[in-house]
């Protein structure tokens, strides 16, 4: 652990977990073994990291925020309060035959979350999934198939409504495919489905 960094008395931090100079680890927060936190991130309160999960620079997880391994989160990743991070496509506490399962009975998947996306407050991302670069999950979604980079997406199951810009701002058309940003004036293009930012 970095000596930069600050972890609260009463957070759970793995000896084996890897924390990055000018982190934040609050109260109750569990970080476990092998997990990887990049420089300069918010670990809030009750906030849960699995073993193994990588997190980039400047991550933020907001209080009770439960991110499960094997994830991995990009530099600048927002995940909202209490938003979920699953890892087990087919979830039981028993096998078929009663007993209970061990790590050998299930094989963990995990969700994928690009640079500078955000997961709002009590989303739920269904492992195996991937978010795209700057998109923006809406609080309480549920997410169960891949969003593309800068797509809003909203509701159970959670669906493409329109396009954000990475000030997190919903995108106005101009028309042809073209997109503009209200807040920073960006431009982007879209094109069969697919928004870039225009040079």
């Amino acid at each position: 652990m970095s000596s930069d960094a600050r972890v609260t008395a009463s957070a759970d931090v793995d000896g084996r977990a890897e924390i990055g100079p000018g982190t934040t680890v609050w109260h109750l927060a569990q970080i476990r073994e092998g997990a990887t936190v990049g420089a300069n991130c918010t670990i809030g309160r009750g906030a849960y990291v699995g073993p193994g999960v990588r997190l980039g620079d400047n991550v933020k997880l907001q209080n009770y925020a439960l991110v499960y391994e094997p994830a991995r989160l990009g530099d600048g990743v927002f995940i909202g309060p209490a938003a979920v991070l699953t890892n087990d496509e087919y979830p039981r506490a028993v096998t078929p035959e009663g007993r209970p399962k061990t790590a050998d009975d299930w094989t963990a998947v995990g969700v994928t979350i690009g640079a500078g996306a955000s997961v709002g407050a009590r989303a739920v991302c269904v492992a195996p999934v991937t978010v795209g670069r700057w998109a923006l999950v809406a609080a309480g979604a549920v997410v169960v198939r891949d969003v593309p980079d800068f797509a809003l997406v909203v509701g159970v199951p959670a669906r493409r409504v329109g396009w954000v810009g990475r000030a997190g701002v919903p995108l106005s058309s101009k028309g042809d495919g073209v997109f503009v940003c209200p807040r920073t004036g960006e431009e982007y293009a879209e094109t069969d489905g697919v928004l870039r930012e225009r040079s």
